[in-house]
C-alpha cells in the first residue's frame, strides 16, 4: 500500500483538528499531511489508540512528560490515557495520522479487543517511537480509512472501515509482539501466555466456559491463570469468556432471525431460561429486550 500527497492535505488536516476537537471515534489524516493540527501542537489527553507514521523530516514531542523526537522512517505510539503534545516540527515534515477508539469495533474484534489493552499499559519507560518496518503498511491503512466517516446509511462503507481498523489493528498487535515479546523476560513470558489465552478463548468459548480447561490447556493452575490475565488486562479468564459468549449473543441477535431459544443452544445452556438470566446480568436487559430495542 502506497501513500499519496494530494491537493486536499488543508481540508484533511482541518477535519483531523475538527473531529479530534470532538473526540470522534475515528480521527484520521486520511493520507500524507504536513504538520500537525493545532490541538495536537497545544496538546491533549490521547482518548483512543493513537499513530504517527513520520514519512520525513522530524519533530519532538512530549508523552506523559518525557521527551521523544522521531524522524523519518519511524512511528510514533501514544499510549490511551497520555498527555500528547508536539514541540518542534523541522521543514518538509510529512505525516500519517490516527487516532482511533476501538470501542466502535469491539463486537468486530471480539475477545481480541484484550489483546490491544497491552497497548494501553505502555509505560513512560518504554519507547513509544521506533522503526517498525510496517510504517508504509500503517500509513497505507490510515490513507484507506479517510479523513470523513461514511454517511451512517451506507452499510457497505460503515462496514469496510471497520474491517480497515480491524485490520489495522491487528497489524498493530503484530508490531508489538515482535516488539516485547523477545529477550525472555518474565513480562514477556507474561504477555505471551496473555495472547496464547486470548486466542484458545477465541477458539473454544462456545462450548468451553471453565477456566480450568484453558488453565490445562496452557499447563497452568486455575488460580495463577486468571490472575495473571487480571493483572494484564484488567479481567478474570471467566470474565473474558463471559464477554466473548456476550459479544457472540449480541450479534446473533442483531444480525439473525435465530430464536432466543436457538441461540441458548448454540451456546450449550441447558435451557433458554438460563441463557436468558445469564445474559441479563451481563448485559442488564433480556434477550428480547436487546432485540427490540431495533
Amino acid at each position: 500500500m502506497e501513500c499519496s500527497f494530494d491537493a486536499n492535505v488543508a481540508g484533511r488536516l482541518s477535519s483531523l483538528q475538527e473531529n479530534l476537537a470532538c473526540m470522534a471515534d475515528v480521527c484520521s489524516s486520511g493520507g500524507v499531511v504536513e504538520g500537525f493540527p493545532e490541538y495536537m501542537s497545544e496538546g491533549f489527553v490521547c482518548f483512543g489508540i493513537g499513530l504517527i507514521v513520520c514519512h520525513a523530516g522530524e519533530f519532538d514531542f512530549v508523552v506523559s512528560g518525557k521527551e521523544y523526537t522521531a524522524c523519518g522512517g519511524q512511528t510514533v505510539f501514544i499510549p490511551v490515557g497520555a498527555f500528547f503534545s508536539v514541540g518542534r516540527q523541522s521543514p518538509g515534515l510529512r505525516l500519517s495520522i490516527i487516532v482511533y477508539k476501538t470501542e466502535p469495533i469491539r463486537y468486530v474484534l471480539g475477545t481480541m479487543v484484550h489483546s490491544v489493552h497491552l497497548y494501553a499499559r505502555m509505560s513512560p519507560e518504554r519507547h513509544c517511537v521506533w522503526h517498525t518496518g510496517c510504517e508504509a503498511e500503517i500509513a497505507g491503512y490510515i490513507s484507506l480509512i479517510g479523513a470523513e466517516p461514511p454517511r451512517t446509511d451506507d452499510f457497505f462503507a460503515v462496514n469496510e472501515r471497520k474491517l480497515l481498523l480491524l485490520s489495522l489493528t491487528y497489524r498493530l498487535c503484530m508490531v508489538f509482539s515482535d516488539k516485547y515479546l523477545g529477550g525472555g523476560s518474565a513480562d514477556a513470558r507474561r504477555t505471551e501466555t496473555f495472547l496464547k489465552l486470548i486466542r484458545l478463548i477465541d477458539r473454544y468459548y462456545m462450548s468451553e466456559r471453565g477456566v480450568a480447561f484453558y488453565a490445562a490447556k496452557l499447563f497452568l493452575s486455575p488460580k495463577y491463570l486468571s490472575e495473571l490475565s487480571k493483572s494484564v488486562c484488567g479481567y478474570t479468564v471467566q470474565e473474558l469468556i463471559f464477554k466473548a459468549i456476550t459479544r457472540r449473543a449480541m450479534a446473533l441477535l442483531d444480525s439473525t432471525n435465530k430464536t432466543v431459544a436457538e441461540i441458548s443452544e448454540e451456546f450449550n445452556f441447558p435451557n433458554p431460561s438460563s441463557f436468558g438470566t445469564f445474559f441479563k446480568k451481563q448485559t442488564g436487559v433480556s434477550p428480547q429486550k436487546y432485540r427490540d430495542r431495533l
